[in-house]
């Protein structure tokens, strides 16, 4: 008779530069790893608990200690989904019980997931809030030809002009992260066409998006805060185009494929994004990134150090990744 083992733990991996958001600086990563041991084999998960959604560290690890006594017991990932509420705790669970399948089976998680299998990816390179000038020399020094600029300062649109006269090939989204008013988005909206923004993700905070009714801009408008399972398709329903789908906000892969599924069946575009964090939770996204609109996995490349193997970036473009690395 098999014993399942499983452990976790709390590791902090700091990045190469600090990262400006509306909301503060970030200064590295938090992640949670999961591992459950079998029949010789060890299944890997992380995840990266989110202040913003009410998650700590120390909340996380509480969470998941509570269910190893289920988990031990046999507990799968179908019944994952009904023992715990959605957050990073779930994820990190939920990836390496999906890492544990496929080296128990021998079969790429992508086969188990039905999925075709993750093909190169062009992932966009963060570039924090900052004065136009940095962002500007950021961009000229950029590792990708697709930027995601991060706003919500006093010279939105500034930033945004300076980054597209340094890079003049690159493509461009930003993320105001909840940071505007509705006549910010507006104003912004209008003088950032002749910029070529290809997408403005969450310009107002979240709760607040019954302003957009009746509101068309031509840039489309993309749902993060605002959107993390199939509960809130109604709060995305006519107010935006794009939603970002990132396995920390749905509790993981199992829950996170079938919101792509329902996503597309209502004829949105996919953004699947990351909280940060090394390449073991980029990898998972991967099964979701094939023919998303825009990615946004590049939470590896930005720190300091990554695990060993680890994904490998190419000039913005991510590789399939090995066994090794995880599924």
């Amino acid at each position: 008779m098999y014993r399942r083992r499983v452990a976790c733990g709390h590791q902090h991996w700091p990045y190469r530069q600090p990262i400006a958001i509306s909301r503060g600086v970030i200064t590295g990563q938090d992640v949670i790893v999961v591992t459950v041991a079998e029949k010789g084999v060890v299944g890997r998960g992380e995840s990266s608990p989110n202040r913003r959604f009410d998650e700590t560290p120390e909340q996380s690890l509480r969470a998941i200690e509570a269910l190893i006594p289920a988990l031990e017991a046999g507990l799968d990932r179908a019944e994952l989904q009904q023992a715990m509420t959605a957050g990073a705790a779930r994820n990190a669970i939920d990836c390496a019980l999906w890492d544990l399948e496929a080296k128990l089976t021998k079969t790429r998680v992508w086969e188990l997931a039905g999925v075709p299998a993750p093909r190169p990816t062009l992932t966009s390179q963060t570039i924090g809030v900052g004065a136009p000038a940095t962002m500007a020399s950021m961009a000229a020094r950029a590792w990708s030809p697709l930027l995601k600029l991060k706003l919500g300062g006093d010279a939105d649109i500034e930033c945004v002009r300076a980054v597209r006269e340094a890079a003049p090939s690159a493509r461009i989204v930003v993320d105001a992260n909840e940071a505007w008013t509705l006549p910010q988005l507006q104003s912004f909206a209008a003088a950032a066409v002749s910029c070529d923004v290809e997408l403005i993700e969450q310009p107002l905070r979240a709760g607040n998006d019954s302003q957009l009714d009746g509101v068309r801009t031509s840039i489309p408008l993309g749902a993060d805060e605002s959107f993390h399972g199939l509960e809130l398709f109604e709060r995305t329903r006519d107010r935006y185009q794009v939603v970002n789908i990132k396995l920390d906000k749905t509790g993981g892969l199992t829950e996170a494929l079938r919101i792509k599924v329902e996503a597309e069946r209502r004829g949105l575009r996919i953004m699947v994004g990351c909280m940060g964090g090394t390449s073991l939770a980029m990898a998972p996204a991967m099964l979701l990134a094939s023919d998303a609109s825009f990615v946004d996995l590049d939470g590896a490349r930005l720190l300091q150090t990554d695990r060993s193997p680890g994904l490998r970036y190419d000039g913005g473009i991510i590789a399939p990744f090995d066994a090794d690395v995880w599924g």
